[in-house]
């Protein structure tokens, strides 16, 4: 595992952009990516629109999203690809033949489908204030699960309540690529920002791993990548700041 602690969001934004695009460019053939969505990735996305739009060098890079929370009465896609559609598919002008949606329809084959598309080359990815990430959160998921529908219990269901005009349209189950599925991409891109995520930076960067932090299962992966702002870094402990020279 790699950390990186950045002065500012802003910069986080750069650094993880080009890491990002260091995945893209040193490939000719085809590049799979799998992104995140919500307001982490807002400053990456700010800096990669302007490089990835209209350029035709990119047009061998293909994007997933690794889970989605479907609408209950509506024939339309979900949450997560209605997001990344507007924070950064139709900003930077991606063709449809590039995107590959997961949802709810299609989920039991996600797995069987990427891998018979190269595999994933990269995962840029978040990382909860209760250690979740993509949709696996403490409880709902063990450590061999590929892509799986989920269950929504109320906690889940307050969470995504905002999303939503009324209670009759939360779903009653996501689906998420769980550790097995992340875990078989090349590379892990893991970003955080604000005091808010400080606590949890700490006890994923210097704790143990455990089911009851599920994001801290890849620390295991051998092409982990963390980059984190300073407020994010606030809490590590200064032994650690000391042998990594942070």
């Amino acid at each position: 595992m790699r950390v990186i602690v950045t002065e500012s969001y802003e910069e986080l934004g750069k650094v993880a952009s080009q890491h990002v695009l260091g995945h893209v460019l040193t490939k000719q053939n085809r590049v799979n990516l799998a992104i995140t969505a919500g307001t982490t990735p807002l400053e990456v996305y700010r800096y990669l629109v302007p490089e990835v739009k209209g350029k035709s060098h990119f047009s061998h890079v293909h994007f997933y999203n690794f889970d989605e929370i479907p609408y209950k009465h509506q024939q339309c896609e979900g949450i997560t690809m209605s997001d990344l559609r507007e924070l950064f598919f139709e900003p930077a002008a991606i063709q449809e033949s590039q995107i590959h949606p997961l949802n709810d329809q299609n989920y039991e084959k996600q797995d069987e489908r990427i891998q018979q598309e190269g595999g994933l080359d990269a995962v840029l990815l978040g990382i909860g204030v209760d250690g979740h990430y993509c949709g696996n959160l403490p409880g709902t998921t063990t450590i061999n699960d590929g892509t799986t529908k989920v269950n929504c219990d109320s906690l889940m269901k307050k969470r995504i309540s905002p999303h939503f005009q009324n209670e009759e349209e939360i779903p009653e189950f996501y689906v998420t690529m769980g550790p097995k599925s992340i875990m078989a991409a090349g590379q892990l891109i893991l970003i955080a920002n604000g005091q808010k995520k400080a606590a949890i930076m700490r006890q994923f960067i210097e704790g143990e791993i455990s089911l009851d932090l599920p994001a801290t299962i890849l620390k295991l992966h051998p092409n982990l990548t963390v980059i984190i702002d300073r407020e994010a870094a606030s809490e590590l402990s200064e032994e650690y700041r000391a042998l990594n020279y942070l």
